[in-house]
């Protein structure tokens, strides 16, 4: 599980370096355009002016750090606001880019609840919202924004996702096994991109299923700060109370295959909640993104690809995808079906690399531009155009400045 926080402050970094480097690239100096003989064209990009970040516990460094650095880079000051229940790891990064020379009046850091937020929306100085976090929230940010009077304002929004992960009888079980098990239960279930729901293709289910509960088996739940674990807990008792009331739900009518054993005096303090997987009939049973480490399993037939293809796009999300197939027609038939903004063959679907795999969905999953990608930082700007009449200063330079041997 140490891994899991080594690589959020990796990735909190690489938000840094990488906004960095696309800010010196595309806001250092206005772009030449074409144009007509004796007109000169460009066109600049510069800050909004400010922009409200709210960020989620569930990364609270580096989807924190990324949104502002993102928000700085572009030129604009910030204002930002960490989940509720994560203020001081936010607190340290700000004071880190304090110290750093961001200025206090061009960063300011405004910890509290929702209200805040809203407050922070709704002000008429807002030109801009980058947010991450549910659908819900999402909506309520957008129709605020919405009814405002004076300028239109951007929303950039990272939000949930129903991801699943398609299985079929070419695929290699153990490796299945290995990056559902990854997928599913790394972070205690409790990313953005963490798997919901195992597609298992009918002739390959049984193998399947057997290896997932004894890889299960393995796996030790307790304190993050102890090397040897896993799963560490949810993070709230709130959030734990929720999972529980789902996973009542899903013995009134689904199979279990495997619920984890909690040690008692490793889970004594914390909300632990045993991670689990159950087979359900349809996907359709699943109304909303179950945010933990329950998984969910449906079989198919083979015939059937193109049913569990339409199953997945009604549920409206598209954030994360996993196809595990060794057919490459299968692979691209898939793909073509289902409009999801990342999409990971054959491997696990968490982990998203900074320039690597820029991250960030489409329907109810998100707005884009992708975090981490090469158009995020437009979305923070204005577009400004210059023409200038180069004639108007007696004469066409342009054409006065050609070589003879031009012609």
């Amino acid at each position: 599980i140490q891994v899991d926080a080594v690589s959020e402050v990796r990735e909190a970094i690489d938000f840094c370096r990488y906004y960095a480097a696309q800010a010196k690239e595309k806001f250092a100096a206005p772009i030449e355009l074409p144009g007509p003989t004796g007109e000169r064209n460009s066109l600049s990009l510069h800050g909004r002016g400010v922009f409200v970040c709210i960020s989620p516990w569930n990364f609270p460094l580096a989807i924190f750090v990324g949104q502002v650095a993102a928000a700085l880079a572009a030129g604009n000051t910030v204002l930002a606001k960490p989940a509720e229940q994560t203020p001081l790891v936010a607190a340290l990064a700000v004071g880190m880019l304090h110290s750093a020379g961001i200025p206090a009046n061009v960063l300011a850091f405004l910890p509290g609840d929702g209200r805040v937020g809203a407050a922070m929306v709704a002000a008429r100085e807002c030109a801009g919202v980058a947010f991450t976090g549910s659908t819900e929230v999402a909506r309520i940010i957008a129709r605020t924004l919405a009814g405002k009077d004076g300028p239109l304002v951007p929303l950039i929004a990272e939000t949930g996702g129903q991801n699943a992960l398609i299985a079929d009888s070419s695929a290699l079980p153990e490796q299945i096994v290995r990056d559902v098990v990854a997928s599913a239960f790394n972070s205690a279930g409790q990313r953005c991109s963490a798997l919901r729901v195992l597609f298992v293709q009918a002739d390959i289910a049984e193998r399947v299923s057997t290896m997932l509960a004894g890889a299960m088996q393995e796996l030790r739940i307790g304190d993050p700060a102890d090397l040897r674990t896993d799963v560490g807990p949810v993070i709230d008792e709130a959030a734990r109370k929720v999972l529980v009331a789902h996973a009542s739900w899903l013995d009134s009518f689904a199979k279990p295959l495997y619920t984890c054993t909690l040690d008692e005096r490793a889970t004594s303090h914390g909300s632990f909640f045993a991670p689990c997987a159950y087979e359900i009939d349809s996907l359709s049973r699943l109304e909303r993104e179950i945010f933990g480490p329950i998984l969910h399993i449906v079989r198919w037939r083979g015939e059937d690809l193109d049913k569990v293809c339409d199953a997945i796009a009604s549920t409206g999300y598209g954030l994360t995808l996993g196809i595990h197939s060794r057919i490459e027609d299968t692979v691209q038939r898939i793909t073509a079906r289902l409009h999801v903004g990342n999409t990971y063959v054959n491997r696990n679907v968490i982990g998203a690399v900074v320039g690597v795999q820029p991250f960030g969905g489409e329907g109810l999953s998100g707005t884009g531009p992708k975090a981490g990608g090469p158009h995020y930082l437009y979305r923070f700007a204005s577009e400004r155009t210059l023409s200038v009449d180069t004639t108007a200063a007696g004469g066409n330079a342009s054409l006065m400045a050609l070589d003879a041997s031009d012609d």
